[in-house]
């Protein structure tokens, strides 16, 4: 089965190796038509602490790291077009 991989932007990196990364995913109310926007938090690994608040950022799904860590950071500042 293949990883996830989600883009997002760093919300904290309070904790030595991990950030936390705010996903926001867009869909259409099934009965209301109306576009709506929900975010959820992923903590991930960044083993060499390089991201900062702010940053955009790919991250995969990998093998348990810690109690809340199954993300891993893969690639920052990802260009993303304008729609």
């Amino acid at each position: 089965m293949p990883k996830r991989i989600l883009q997002g932007t760093v919300t904290s990196t309070a904790n030595a190796q991990t950030v936390t990364v705010s996903v926001e995913r867009r869909f259409k109310h099934p009965v209301m038509q109306k576009t709506i926007r929900k975010s959820k938090k992923y903590r991930a690994h960044d083993e060499a602490e390089k991201f900062a608040v702010g940053d955009t950022v790919r991250i995969i799904e990998c093998a348990p790291k810690s109690k809340t860590k199954r993300w891993e950071v893969i690639a920052g500042n990802v260009w993303t077009p304008v729609a």
